[in-house]
């Protein structure tokens, strides 16, 4: 055997043994190094790329160390400066839709609401002039025609108060009933001569003598609550739109930009792009981006209650609507109060302020008549003003209050809001098979609280804590002003409000007074207060003289005169 294997291998030559040894070599197996089980296949992340609308030829062919990325961690990758360059911009103008997408339903109820509020109580108000000026003619003809512009001039404030006028309901109220006091004075004994003097005496006691009645009284209170809680609530509403559209719209700081696109698609760059962001990861990146956000939302519920308490105002004692819809009749019953009373009243007046001369004409011969004649009831429920709000007050009030509660914690719950779709992140049941910004697997850092303080070692987005956003400080601030308004228009109180078309300073309308409140109407009587009798009011003795007084003089005048002929 030794000198057969010994001649075989004599005759196998040099160029044999080669072959021999190349054949071992490919029969060996072959073990793959730890480098190849980490390769990224740049293919399918150029194909990926490429499904995001972007150009193949930017993705490298082969990985790359990452040393020139800024955002996504550097390691093995198929991605390069300017894709990542790419990806932070798309980043951008996905955090802008999805903030947009998700606040949308909330712009839209203030938007809508504040539109369909405002149609309402503006075309409520141009209803009840129309019907008062329909019905006033009917009854009460040319007397009404005459002095029309009154009641015009009420409405007109009326309606300059709702808009943002710098008007005092009190005072304006005040001003109607003097006006039409002065009028109906004139128009009832138009055979005297009134001069302006004399209207003056007569505006001095409207307290004491009370022409029509207790109508005045109530429909100032009722009016004045009603006006500044349907104003204030629009106002409100208003608001409510112009915070949630700015606040939507606050620009991403570039640690913002820089962890959602790590959180997005530095997966991609890994050859990860199936994988979604852990939920944890999600919910700290979306904190550290919308720290400022958060932030208002404190604020923002103390604003969302405060406007809840103005709805149930709106649907109980200072509903506008209840109030404006008989405001013709009431107006009428006060009218008809000081016809009735008239010689009455036209005596005490005569007594306070003298005597008026003769104008030489009968009220027939300047064709007024000598009564008003008529009485009427207010327009039908079919009539109110629904054609703009499509609905009556009622049910405004009910579709926004529930709208109101649902985004009492809107701010604070956005990022749990974002990281629910779908789209952004991976379902809480799905913590081990997910993106944790580095590779697939668990996240482990600690989900943080709400708030920019909150934030000061949040692992994913870099936030300083000592630099909050100014935008966000003043729409703040916006809402504690409104806030304060809807909380004094709950209690029928109104505060200063700037005149759209007036720079000037003044006082808000609308005192909140109780009975007990002394008014600038009061201070005209100083005189002791008097007795009311059976509709009479009689004018105190200090200003006025009595008619037993005045009936004993003319007696001891008569005396005198009959011994003077003697």
């Amino acid at each position: 055997m030794t000198r057969i294997h010994s001649g075989i291998n004599q005759q196998i030559s040099p160029g044999m043994s080669a072959v021999f040894a190349v054949l071992c070599a490919l029969l060996v197996p072959r073990v793959p190094v730890a480098a190849d089980l980490s390769a990224v296949n740049c293919s399918q992340v150029k194909d990926a790329f490429t499904d995001l609308g972007y150009s193949p030829a930017n993705v490298p062919s082969e990985e790359t160390a990452g040393e020139d990325l800024r955002v996504c961690a550097p390691q093995r990758t198929c991605c390069n400066a300017e894709m990542e360059e790419n990806l932070s911009q798309r980043s951008s103008r996905d955090f802008e839709k999805l903030m947009d997408d998700t606040s949308e339903e909330l712009r839209d109820t203030f938007m809508t609401g504040h539109k369909r509020f405002d149609d309402f109580f503006l075309e409520l108000l141009e209803n009840t002039e129309r019907s008062l000026n329909e019905m006033f003619l009917r009854t009460y003809g040319k007397p009404y025609l005459q002095n029309a512009e009154v009641f015009q001039g009420l409405f007109a404030e009326l309606k300059r108060y709702y808009t943002g006028g710098n008007v005092n309901l009190e005072e304006m109220l005040n001003d109607f009933w003097m006006r039409l006091l002065e009028r109906m004075f004139q128009l009832l004994n138009s055979q005297y001569l009134i001069n302006e003097d004399y209207l003056e005496c007569i505006g001095k006691y409207m307290e004491q003598l009370k022409p029509f009645g207790d109508v005045p009284k109530k429909l100032k209170s009722q009016v004045t609550r009603a006006f500044i809680a349907a104003r204030t609530f629009v106002q409100g509403l208003m608001v409510g739109r112009e915070v949630a559209n700015r606040v939507s719209k606050v620009t991403m700081s570039s640690a913002c930009v820089s962890g959602f696109t790590k959180m997005l698609y530095c997966s991609y760059c890994q050859g990860l792009f199936t994988l979604k962001p852990c939920n944890n990861y999600c919910l700290n990146v979306m904190k550290g981006c919308l720290a400022n956000q958060a932030d208002l939302d404190p604020e923002w519920s103390k604003f969302i209650d405060a406007m809840l308490l103005v709805t149930e105002r709106l649907e109980g004692p200072f509903n506008i609507e209840s109030v404006m819809e008989p405001i013709d009749v009431k107006i009428s019953e006060a009218i008809m109060n000081m016809q009735e009373n008239s010689m009455q009243l036209s005596y005490q007046v005569f007594q306070g302020c003298g005597q008026p001369k003769p104008s030489g004409m009968s009220r027939s011969a300047r064709g007024v008549s000598d009564t008003f004649s008529g009485r009427f009831s207010p327009y039908n429920p079919e009539e109110l003003p629904t054609a703009a709000a499509a609905t009556r007050l009622d049910r405004l009030v009910t579709d926004v209050k529930e709208k109101l509660k649902k985004f009492r914690k809107f701010w604070s719950s956005l990022p749990e809001a974002f990281c629910q779709e779908e789209h952004v992140a991976a379902a809480e049941s799905t913590e081990d098979d997910c993106w944790n910004g580095h590779d697939k697997g668990r996240y482990v850092p600690e989900v943080l609280k709400d708030g920019l303080t909150n934030q000061v070692n949040n692992p994913e987005v870099g936030v300083d804590i000592s630099r909050p956003d100014t935008l966000i400080r003043q729409q703040i601030m916006a809402l504690k002003v409104m806030t304060n308004k809807l909380k004094n228009a709950y209690d029928g109180n109104d505060i200063y409000f700037q005149d759209s078309n007036d720079e000037s300073s003044g006082s808000g309308s609308g005192s909140g007074c109780t009975e007990s409140c002394v008014t600038e109407s009061d201070s005209f009587i100083t005189e002791a207060p008097v007795q009311e009798k059976e509709k009479t009011v009689d004018i105190s003795s200090a200003s006025i003289i009595q008619p037993n007084l005045l009936l004993l003089l003319l007696v001891f005048t008569a005396l005198a005169l009959k011994e003077h002929w003697r």
